[in-house]
């Protein structure tokens, strides 16, 4: 049980949510969309998060497309993590969506839920960071489409009264080679310790990161490093170490010295996999 009481709202259409967003925010409510609501259940019940208006998605059928129209892949916000792997239309975010949490939680967990979240990890924006992939948003001025790496800088930058509707990933990043690793320190079930993917793209790997930091994150820094081949393995995973952000976690799951040793193996990993080395 949540410690406090709200309104809850389940719109049919995007001018719904909208709506009804600006009335609760014009009555101080806070108001607040979900999609599966897990983060709402987990956070509100430690006080870390507080609504009077709950906006539920999950009913907008803009949002729970999964289809290929043209040359992209269009995947909706509200769908669970389970119907991704189901689907297995995009073969590396369903790797990366298959190890987060365990099975039941996957079926309650939605992509955009998992992209908008607090947490660390959030590991399934990864496979869209490194396939240049769009963003659909909708807010009160209406729709926009942007790159997903113009508006995810540490979280998806949404404005207020903003939520993700869609993302659409050309077919070429959808069928390239890849690789996704997670590294726990408790068995399987563990919290995740690191998780990375990688894309081949043409003779280049692209890189993005979950667990290291406190966000999730591609650099084409590291990547630049990983990616010149007139230095030995060794010495390119020795420079990509030396451009990551900060600050590394240091937490109860892996000391950051832990973390870094545990990256400098994947990445080593990633470029043989992948025939990079």
């Amino acid at each position: 049980m949540l410690p406090f009481d709200f309104e809850y709202y389940k719109p049919a259409s995007l001018k719904e949510a909208i709506d009804l967003y600006q009335t609760a925010a014009k009555n101080r409510k806070k108001p607040m969309f979900i999609s599966g609501g897990t983060e709402l259940i987990t956070l509100g019940r430690i006080n870390l998060v507080h609504t009077e208006a709950v906006i539920d998605l999950k009913d907008i059928a803009e949002c729970m497309v999964m289809q290929f129209e043209g040359d992209y892949l269009v995947i909706g916000s509200t769908l669970s993590l389970t119907k991704i792997e189901e689907t297995n239309h995009f073969p590396l975010l369903t790797k990366t969506a298959s190890e987060v949490a365990d099975h039941t939680s996957r079926g309650k967990i939605t992509l955009g839920g998992n992209i908008c979240a607090q947490i660390f990890y959030r590991e399934t924006v990864l496979p869209f960071l490194l396939a240049d992939s769009q963003v659909v948003i909708v807010g009160p001025s209406g729709i926009k489409v942007s790159p997903i790496n113009n508006l995810f800088h540490e979280q998806l930058q949404l404005g207020t009264g903003e939520f993700l509707i869609q993302v659409a990933t050309a077919k070429r990043f959808v069928t390239a080679p890849f690789v996704s690793i997670k590294r726990r320190q408790q068995w399987d079930t563990g919290y995740p310790l690191i998780t990375v993917a990688a894309l081949k793209i043409g003779e280049e790997v692209r890189v993005a990161l979950s667990g290291l930091c406190p966000f999730p994150f591609r650099s084409k820094k590291v990547e630049t490093l990983l990616n010149n081949r007139e230095w030995p393995i060794e010495d390119r995973v020795n420079s990509a170490l030396s451009e990551l952000p900060g600050p590394i976690l240091n937490d109860v799951e892996g000391s950051a010295e832990y973390r870094l040793f545990v990256l400098r193996n994947l990445l080593h990993d990633v470029l043989e996999v992948l025939g990079a080395s």
